[in-house]
């Protein structure tokens, strides 16, 4: 077993990411392991900075937050230590993410950021994503910086229903 509990947080990161096949934020991942005292706050943000500056994880830097995916290099030395993870912490894993998954997924799944365009407007731009494909995106001008992020706060919950108007009007008198 490990005697270095950061090396033993990294490993659970790593198997996390690898189970759920979609990204993470350091908010889910301290939902895991504040809930099971595991450790703090500071631990797992310094876990994931280790992670992704020895390339074990992909960063993706998101409007509210910043989303991670184990990288090759991660599942590669995931498979040589992951049996130095104890069958207990597997376990509360694995329910966690059990109890969790589409609540993880969903939080993931819809995202929404901004950015200033070429004139003095902003380009709000929104996605719907299952794993790694997009299902839908979407860039809308926005007049200021205020309204964007509104945009973007609001995307979560007008998502879904936008994305069937799409389909809808685009497969109209069409039969499948």
């Amino acid at each position: 077993m490990l005697t270095d509990p950061m090396t033993l947080y990294k490993l659970m990161i790593l198997y996390m990411l690898r189970q759920v096949k979609f990204p993470l934020t350091q908010a889910q991942f301290c939902d895991f392991f504040l809930e099971k005292d595991y450790t703090t706050y500071f631990n797992v943000q310094t876990a994931l900075t280790e992670l992704q500056d020895a390339g074990l994880v992909q960063a993706e830097a998101a409007y509210h937050s910043t989303r991670y995916q184990i990288t090759r290099d991660g599942e590669e030395t995931l498979s040589f230590f992951s049996g130095s993870i104890s069958p207990a912490a597997v376990a509360d894993m694995d329910q966690f993410l059990a109890d969790n998954r589409i609540r993880l997924r969903d939080e993931v799944g819809t995202h929404a950021d901004y950015y200033r365009g070429a004139g003095q407007d902003y380009v709000v731009r929104c996605e719907i994503r299952e794993g790694k494909n997009v299902l839908i995106g979407l860039n809308v001008s926005a007049p200021t910086a205020e309204m964007a992020q509104l945009m973007c706060d609001r995307w979560k919950d007008a998502s879904q229903k936008i994305y069937e108007t799409v389909m809808q009007e685009l497969l109209r008198d069409e039969e499948l």
